[in-house]
């Protein structure tokens, strides 16, 4: 990535090394009495992009856990920008909202509203939810805000074997993209279904909701090329790092074998295809978004 002179988004809630505005500090218990196997469940799941609240006893921010306060979008941006990584996580969100400023009026006839990032360390406390260094990164609709410790970075480097700054460029594109999902009303809509089908279709519909998250990071990767934000070998980047949090890899990994049926996030071939789909068109279109939940579209 071209990172030289350009500017770390505003909406960026630093509070690494400190006590959150939820309250947790490092060490504090989590709230709603959450077990050590639900924990587990949710760092596969949120390593895959997912949303904790399914999975910690909160759903779209009901539940036992207090959101955070609300009493200001964040801190204004990086508290301190020398880490490598919150340099490409700060100048990738706000190249995300450069493109989607302009997309959202365009394609959707509305406004863009930003999300907030929030940047911990260790542990901090979503309205979705408990979040740690190991969940991974993760979007909770019910305040809006992206969240991610920065030593993901070295998870995805070292544990799935995919490096480099748009590696993790992807992944805040791809939560982004939930965010998106969260504006146009795609996630409600999931979240609604997902209660009235059996466990093997509400499975289905999270990996199309997954997929078009995907698709939506590729769209966006499409226009920053256009900005000359990406170096050679970027794409490849992205899609090894789509590739290697791909349901069935990971199903591989952490209990040695494959269970189609329970996707939720898609497979590896899956999200590659998705991203790239949405690179190579950079369709933002109402009609592109809406093939993933047609009868067209195939798992």
């Amino acid at each position: 990535m071209k990172l030289e002179g350009r500017e770390s988004s505003r909406n960026i809630d630093d509070r690494r090394g400190g006590r959150s505005r939820g309250g947790m500090s490092r060490g504090t218990k989590t709230a709603g009495g959450i077990g050590l196997g639900s924990i587990i469940i949710a760092i596969i799941v949120m390593l895959l992009g997912g949303d904790p609240g399914e999975f910690l006893g909160v759903s779209n921010g009901g539940g036992t856990v207090t959101a955070p306060s609300a009493s200001g979008p964040s801190t204004g941006g990086l508290v301190d920008d020398s880490d490598p990584n919150a340099r490409i996580v700060g100048v990738t969100l706000r190249e995300t909202e450069k493109i989607w400023s302009q997309l959202f009026p365009q394609e959707y006839n509305r406004r863009y509203q930003e999300p907030t990032l929030v940047l911990f360390t260790g542990q901090d406390r979503s309205a979705c939810g408990f979040a740690s260094a190991a969940t991974g990164p993760f979007y909770c609709p019910a305040d809006q805000q992206v969240y991610i410790d920065l030593s993901f970075a070295d998870l995805l480097r070292q544990r799935f074997k995919a490096p480099g700054d748009f590696a993790l460029a992807y992944v805040v594109a791809h939560e982004v993209g939930h965010h998106i999902q969260n504006q146009l009303g795609y996630s409600q809509q999931v979240s609604q279904a997902r209660r009235r089908l059996a466990k093997k279709d509400a499975n289905a519909m999270s990996v199309r909701l997954e997929l078009q998250a995907d698709y939506l990071a590729g769209v966006w990767a499409h226009y920053a090329d256009r900005t000359d934000l990406l170096s050679e070998g970027d794409i490849e980047e992205a899609l090894r790092a789509a590739s290697a949090i791909g349901d069935d890899k990971i199903q591989k990994q952490s209990q040695g074998y494959v269970v189609p049926d329970s996707f939720t996030h898609g497979s590896s071939e899956q999200r590659i295809k998705a991203f790239y789909a949405g690179y190579e068109s950079g369709d933002a279109s109402k009609a592109a978004l809406d093939y993933f939940f047609g009868n067209n579209f195939a798992l």
